[in-house]
């Protein structure tokens, strides 16, 4: 399932979702969480992008590692230590994803009604776990990246 698609390795396909989908959660779940009156307009988006962010992440790693499992006898020593390095990347962006999807599903959860006001502590805690949990998805999803395009274009 994760392996290849039409003899493409599904990592290359579904790569660029994580990419695309982790930054768009992290900005929608800070915005989400400081904008209280945008609350109402972006929450579908935002309870959308929790779900979908998190599941790309997590079919980005998985294939990721069956393209590693095919792979591994033609890396060179140096190679397999900046893929392990990738792929530990990869699954810090898969958990800080996944936290902040479910940070972002319980805000949606609790203020989806139109002028439905949370205690004051409860939405401080909101903004600040939203701002930690965005800061490490954004940290991880840009090395993993980065990490990824050294193996694949880098000398080593």
């Amino acid at each position: 399932m994760f392996d290849q698609v039409n003899g493409l390795p599904v990592h290359i396909l579904v790569l660029h979702a994580a990419v695309i989908f982790v930054p768009l959660l992290a900005l929608g779940a800070v915005v989400y969480a400081l904008a209280t009156p945008w609350r109402p307009k972006l929450a579908w988006a935002v309870a959308l992008l929790a779900v979908i962010a998190p599941i790309s992440t997590f079919v980005a790693k998985e294939s990721g590692e069956k393209l590693y499992d095919s792979r591994i006898s033609t890396f060179s020593p140096k190679g397999k230590e900046i893929l392990a390095q990738h792929m530990d990347f990869g699954t810090n962006t898969f958990w800080f994803s996944l936290g902040l999807g479910v940070l972002a599903l319980i805000m949606v959860a609790l203020t989806f009604r139109v002028g439905r006001k949370l205690p004051v502590v409860l939405n401080l805690a909101f903004i600040v776990l939203s701002v930690a949990l965005a800061a490490g998805s954004g940290y991880y999803i840009y090395r993993t990246g980065d990490s990824g395009a050294t193996a694949v274009w880098g000398t080593y």
